[in-house]
């Protein structure tokens, strides 16, 4: 008997129905399941879930992936939104992507997340931790460390550190590298850099990599887009790549490349 955990985007009908449909197939077939509303119940199954299941686009993925690295489970994408980087299951196919998961026919895909310390405070980020200016219209200043050796400091309106699912994201419009999302590896990429240096860093991630707040403007620190804190200048946030990885069902081998292709209308000439 398995137990599945479904995560369903709040402001979607649709993925309370399919949430519903998912439960009834799945009891129907000697498995117990649970729908998440509030991130509390999460607490009541930790230890218990053999897959947490995302209902909504790549921003429910995202939460979903969050609540899979702290239960150490699989978790699997089932995409109601846009086309995106991140789920890869039809809703018209949640019964097969289930057979195919309880019969063993999946693969699994390890990605690297981020671990993110500032004041004192630590951090998980699955795609990215940014430092962002405050004042519009003047840059602040950003001293960055790399392997606790200063590498150079910034003139810019923030700086981006992703992990490979991250470097689709914010990281991606600030036409920074995309990478493989198995690859352990770092990005740290500059926000609008007003010097000659533009250039985004592919980094190891076992080297920690050092953001110093310099000069007198303070910043915002974001976690995957959400404004978690201020900063003052001195103050630093300090990153590296987890060892535990999250873990996420792959069922049938759509890979980065093709959904680039797709998303972008990418063609042969």
């Amino acid at each position: 008997m398995a137990r599945v955990a479904f995560l369903a985007h709040s402001g979607l009908d649709e993925a309370e129905n399919i949430a519903q449909r998912g439960s009834s197939w799945l009891s129907a077939h000697g498995h117990e399941s649970l729908i998440i509303r509030k991130t509390a119940e999460v607490d009541s199954y930790v230890g218990n879930v053999d897959l947490l299941v995302s209902l909504g686009g790549d921003g429910t993925m995202l939460r979903a992936m969050e609540i899979a690295y702290a239960l150490q489970v699989p978790v699997m994408g089932v995409n109601l939104g846009r086309l995106g980087y991140l789920t890869e299951v039809d809703p018209s196919s949640l019964e097969t992507a289930f057979e195919r998961f309880l019969g063993g026919y999946y693969d699994i895909e390890e990605r690297m997340v981020l671990k993110v310390d500032i004041d004192n405070k630590h951090h998980i980020a699955m795609n990215e931790a940014v430092l962002e200016k405050v004042q519009p219209g003047h840059t602040i200043l950003v001293s960055a460390y790399i392997a606790e050796k200063h590498f150079l400091t910034y003139a810019a309106d923030g700086m981006v550190i992703c992990s490979a699912t991250g470097s689709t994201a914010y990281n991606l419009s600030l036409r920074g590298p995309i990478l493989s999302p198995r690859l352990r590896a770092m990005v740290m990429t500059p926000i609008s850099p007003h010097m000659l240096f533009d250039r985004p860093l592919v980094l190891e991630p076992d080297e920690d990599v050092v953001l110093r707040i310099e000069g007198t403007r303070s910043a915002t620190f974001l976690i995957d887009g959400k404004e978690m804190s201020s900063v003052e200048p001195g103050g630093e946030l300090r990153c590296r790549g987890s060892s535990q990885p999250v873990r996420v069902v792959k069922l049938d081998g759509t890979d980065l490349r093709s959904v680039l292709k797709d998303k972008f209308g990418l063609m042969d000439r």
